[in-house]
């Protein structure tokens, strides 16, 4: 979008928060870069320069806006629905994957080479992947800086610098202000919280409604890993340097969120995670405009606008619980999950709440004997294969996987049927345009709106909502009266 610089003009000109993140614009000016949506009255056309990302307007020398902080967008959603390898390696940088692994084991899992993946990545975004990583911990420096006491030595390090020079080099150049100037300038009558819990706001594209959202990942809480409690969505996080809880609660404008972390290294990956878990970079104007064009959506769309996907944490996590819900209430998969969480999981403290237990890994479950799993044989095989190609890596569900090869790979399982295969595709790996045209719930609801009743022709009639169809999902379960559809009470 970048490159039409008449629509982004126009887009500054209306201070237009939907487009916060899908560009940068750069004042040559001022020296300085913003979001669209940005307060203070609009740059003459003339004197505006357009960027694809933050990191490109700070190599082209621009120092962040202080009024709109531009890096606290949302992210693009271009990363959310596009499945090329520039979209994977945006996906695989949020996760933190440069800073743990570099370029090189960038380009390692994306399957190129270093030298490609640094001219994909500048072609498009005006940036490479160092540039890209550097911005993101920036942004997590500001959020360290600004929000606890903790010394600048450990801000420096837990954002993901190698060195105290470093991150006050970066500070100076995105921010204008030396790290201790930044918390001076935002602590004045507002002393930074305690080193504990990190409390922030997620934000995200209007509108967003929350009733599916945390309503299924409430109704499908395996006990122990996760919770409702207190109006929050509270869930258990296995992370690189260790673990992590996170509160999300749904506010008119942002997302509150809550982190306990037991490493502050791993602050950036636990929001990217947990703004993956929310869908909150999804674009639900250009979704809904889209799924309004058909009649039998058009009444669903308007009555509940901003439905968003309800994801995971923690994709392997995800694949063994669709395998256990396959044929059984959400009540029973539950249970059985908890079952072997009790039995395999690692054991974590929580004083705030009654999470108990990290989802065992595959690799922990490889020994699982296969007689203690109350299923059919059949089932208990499907589950144990499973187990065994995630961890030897034969089935990859990572944010940088690749979305085909994955269902392929799901697919040649024995007892991994296309019910399973698609709802791993929606939760897991983020697939926006996922469809499930065999699950009841679907056929329920098309049944209601008198659409196509056989899996054959609603794919058919489904071909008009690509590439949302994962989002008329959650339109057409809506039509139900599960708990699923209904945001959980306090």
């Amino acid at each position: 979008m970048h490159e039409d610089a008449e629509r982004c003009v126009r887009a500054v000109q209306a201070k237009d928060a939907r487009f916060d993140g899908w560009f940068f614009t750069g004042v040559i000016t001022t020296g300085i870069y913003c979001r669209p949506s940005c307060p203070v009255v609009a740059p003459k056309p003339e004197n505006m320069r357009f960027y694809p990302s933050a990191a490109a307007a700070q190599q082209a020398g621009f120092r962040a806006c202080k009024r709109c902080r531009p890096d606290t967008s949302p992210g693009s959603p271009e990363w959310n629905h596009r499945a090329d390898v520039v979209a994977r390696a945006m996906r695989l940088i949020a996760d933190g994957v440069v800073d743990r692994e570099g370029v090189p084991g960038l380009a390692r899992r994306l399957g190129y080479s270093t030298r490609q993946i640094e001219r994909q990545l500048n072609a498009e975004l005006g940036a490479g992947p160092l540039a890209l990583a550097r911005a993101q911990r920036a942004q997590t420096a500001r959020l360290l800086i600004e929000t606890t006491p903790i010394p600048m030595g450990d801000v420096a390090f837990a954002a993901g610098f190698s060195s105290i020079r470093a991150f006050n080099d970066t500070v100076r150049d995105v921010f204008a202000l030396t790290p201790t100037g930044l918390r001076d300038r935002v602590a004045k009558g507002h002393p930074p919280a305690g080193s504990g819990a990190l409390s922030l706001r997620l934000p995200f594209r209007a509108p967003l409604c929350p009733d599916n959202l945390f309503g299924h990942l409430a109704a499908t809480a395996v006990p122990g890993v996760e919770e409702w409690r207190d109006g929050a969505y509270r869930r258990a996080m296995r992370l690189p340097h260790g673990h992590g809880i996170a509160a999300l609660s749904p506010r008119p404008d942002h997302i509150t969120c809550t982190l306990t972390l037991s490493d502050l290294r791993d602050l950036t990956i636990a929001i990217s995670r947990c703004r993956w878990t929310l869908d909150l970079d999804a674009d639900p104007v250009a979704v809904d405009d889209l799924l309004r064009t058909d009649p039998a959506l058009a009444a669903l769309v308007d009555k509940a606008p901003g439905r968003r996907v309800p994801r995971t944490v923690d994709a392997p996590e995800f694949a063994l619980r669709a395998v256990i819900g396959q044929q059984v209430s959400t009540a029973a998969a539950r249970t059985h999950a908890a079952r072997l969480v009790t039995a395999h999981g690692d054991p974590i403290d929580d004083p705030n709440g009654g999470l108990t237990h990290l989802f065992p890994t595959p690799s922990a479950l490889s020994a699982l004997d296969p007689e203690t799993l109350a299923f059919p044989k059949t089932r208990r095989t499907t589950i144990t294969t499973l187990v065994d190609a995630l961890a030897n890596g034969q089935v990859d569900l990572g944010v940088g996987s690749d979305w085909e090869k994955a269902r392929a790979h799901l697919s040649a399982l024995p007892g991994i049927g296309p019910w399973t295969v698609e709802t791993i595709a929606m939760r897991a790996l983020g697939d926006p345009d996922a469809f499930i045209p065999t699950d009841l719930g679907i056929r329920a609801a098309a049944k209601t709106l008198d659409l196509p009743s056989t899996p054959a022709a609603l794919t058919q009639r489904a071909a008009g909502w690509r590439p949302w169809r994962a989002y008329a999902v959650q339109y057409l379960w809506a039509t139900g009266d599960h708990a699923i559809n209904l945001l959980p009470t306090p």
